[in-house]
């Protein structure tokens, strides 16, 4: 594997004096491979824009070290990073043209003008902005800022490009239409890229690594695939997927051949000894107090099964999510055809051994997926 393009290395930020301001990234350490495209995907606050920020060099770092293209660049300005970067309030030059906000940094590189024409067009043309070029940026609206603003971005030639928030102002459509759009363009240039998002539709479409983050720090960076069937903890086991995991609180027992899933409200799922290879038995046994987690893709009706009262049924046009009252709790099962319950139907469902997700109770790391070891 060649170098990686971007490495940090236990970084922080404090805002305040160093170790008594609020801590606001904590010990991040990730490494991203020239080419890739990863998000950092969390909810508002949890340090994903200021991580951005300081491998821009917009905000300073506190503690650690940005390494970008095998250069130490954490004590360099935004110019001499070689980083571009689309900025989620737009930033535009009011003055000039989009064309001209667009060709900016190509302008600037003393680009011959038939290049950077051609570049402007492909840029433009992929982003569907082609008929605003000509107009100033106080004559769009801010969807059309936000489009412009990443085309500066994207046109650039540069070691990392940096989105924040890249299509929080567009349209459901249009963002769908566009994603796919905005990947090829990235693949095809062999850009390396990083991006805020709090949607994680987006991050899933979008991104070769997902970066979860929360409260400062990072929980997983994985493949999506990873993250959803792999989660390294509760928090991302939760966070991640939608509708999002069915967990309850469970102790673990064996008896008579059978390993023993105790819920509240005296609810016992059974499973044979013999799903549930040694080692990972002996752990799961181990802890007693856990909690388990299963996606609502993986909860089954049926005939027999353990016991639950339907809440809920919703038809969303391509499947129904049916929510009934479970062990204490609410479980949500998904369907893809279109369900007959009412509310207050008994219902019985059904988890297999290969959809349990085992949490540690007390620190929430994960101990099992399915029939292996976290």
């Amino acid at each position: 594997m060649s170098d990686p393009m971007l490495q940090l290395e236990g970084i922080d930020k404090f805002y305040g004096p160093l170790d008594l301001g609020v801590h606001a990234v904590k010990n991040i350490n990730m490494t991203v491979q020239k080419g890739e495209i990863v998000a950092l995907l969390g909810s508002s606050g949890c340090g994903k824009t200021s991580t951005l920020r300081m491998i821009a060099g917009f905000e300073a770092v506190s503690r650690g070290k940005i390494l970008l293209a095998g250069r130490e660049v954490q004590t360099l300005p935004p110019v001499r990073r070689n980083v571009a970067m689309a900025f989620e309030g737009y930033s535009l030059y009011p003055t000039v043209s989009v064309r001209d906000n667009i060709a900016f940094a190509l302008k600037a590189a003393r680009l011959p003008d038939a290049e950077v024409a051609s570049r402007v067009k492909a840029v433009s043309e992929m982003l569907e902005i082609t008929d605003l070029l000509d107009r100033f940026p106080s004559s769009i609206s801010g969807g059309q800022q936000q489009r412009a603003s990443l085309a500066r971005a994207l046109v650039r030639e540069a070691d990392l490009h940096l989105l924040d928030e890249p299509m929080g102002q567009l349209e459901p459509q249009l963002r769908t239409l566009l994603r796919g759009r905005i990947k090829h363009y990235i693949k095809e240039r062999g850009l390396t890229a990083i991006l805020v998002t709090h949607d994680q539709t987006e991050a899933n479409a979008l991104a070769d690594k997902i970066a979860v983050m929360e409260g400062g720090e990072l929980q997983q960076y994985a493949s999506p695939a990873q993250i959803k069937d792999r989660p390294a903890n509760l928090f991302t086991g939760t966070f991640v997927g939608e509708p999002p995991m069915n967990v309850f609180p469970a102790r673990l027992s064996l008896s008579e051949g059978k390993v023993l899933i105790d819920l509240n409200e005296g609810l016992t799922l059974r499973y044979d000894e013999a799903a549930f290879p040694p080692p990972l038995r002996a752990l799961i046994l181990s802890k007693g107090d856990v909690v388990i987690g299963v996606r609502p893709y993986a909860v089954h009706r049926s005939q027999e099964g353990a016991q639950a009262q339907v809440i809920a049924n919703q038809w969303l046009g391509d499947q129904s999510h049916i929510a009934a009252s479970f062990a204490g709790a609410s479980i949500v099962l998904v369907e893809h055809d279109r369900a007959a319950l009412a509310e207050g139907d008994a219902i019985c469902v059904k988890i297999a051994p290969a959809d349990l997700h085992v949490f540690d109770a007390k620190t929430g790391q994960a101990l099992s997926h399915g029939q292996e070891l976290a």
